[in-house]
């Protein structure tokens, strides 16, 4: 059964009328990426993990930065230091969970505590959702602009969740949850009011070591040219092709090794 905080976040919702879209798309929108977990099933640092020559969690985060600048905020916890450093040239933010191993839960609050008083809305993103798209999440801020109030959501193998965009009025039921609670027991409470976003990249896992397998076949780079060693060139490639080198894109590029000691 609902509680208050949850009829209140439906009421207020509900309150919002359709003549509301130029305050929805001019409302301040902040990211969360949930990055604090210790990966126990996976083995290793999901967050740290290569695929196609970069780290896991820097294609989510500059898939997040390229739809909201820096209005993104990276909430981190276990093997805090070693995702410090790997976005120490991020224009994201970084807070750290103390709390982390109480659940998700507790990075969502985290988050949500350090959202500046101006933001009108959030989206939650999991550190681990690497297939997820820029397009993707701009497709998920379209949805949330069309209509003032909504919860915009994706929807994969049948079923809602994060990546969504939440409300300011419902940041007060999403502090509520606790332990392994996640967003999706907000969006089943408010689902009509959902902005439903299809969204098949948001199904891929990267929980265990079977998933990391599929992942990498998946982000495979391709090989690299022969080189011509008497012109001392490579030879030709398809100049419009997006494929990057490990040597052009490795973590050493993303790590200030001056910041070991800053983090709390």
């Amino acid at each position: 059964m609902a509680n208050n905080k949850t009829k209140a976040c439906r009421r207020r919702l509900s309150s919002v009328g359709r003549g509301s879209d130029n305050a929805a798309m001019s409302a301040s929108l902040h990211i969360l990426v949930l990055a604090a977990g210790a990966s126990t099933r996976l083995g290793q640092p999901k967050q740290l993990v290569q695929l196609g020559g970069r780290p896991v969690l820097h294609r989510v985060v500059s898939n997040c930065v390229a739809v909201a600048g820096g209005a993104v905020t990276v909430v981190i916890g276990a093997n805090a230091k070693d995702l410090t450093r790997l976005l120490a040239h991020s224009p994201a933010s970084m807070i750290v969970n103390r709390q982390w191993e109480e659940g998700i839960a507790s990075s969502l609050r985290r988050g949500l505590a350090s959202l500046p008083p101006t933001c009108d809305a959030v989206m939650v993103v999991l550190g681990d959702q690497v297939a997820i798209t820029a397009e993707d999440l701009k497709r998920l801020v379209g949805a949330w602009k069309e209509e003032a109030g909504v919860i915009a959501t994706a929807v994969y193998e049948g079923h809602i969740g994060v990546p969504a965009i939440f409300p300011r009025i419902c940041f007060s039921e999403l502090a509520q949850l606790r332990g392994d609670q996640g967003a999706r027991l907000i969006l089943e409470r408010n689902s009509y009011r959902l902005a439903r976003v299809p969204m098949p990249n948001a199904a891929v896992d990267l929980d265990t070591p079977e998933d990391l397998a599929a992942l990498k076949e998946r982000f495979q780079l391709p090989a690299r040219p022969p080189v011509d060693r008497a012109a001392n060139a490579p030879l030709l490639a398809d100049p419009g092709s997006d494929g990057l080198s490990i040597d052009s894109l490795s973590i050493d590029d993303h790590v200030d090794h001056q910041q070991d000691g800053n983090v709390p």
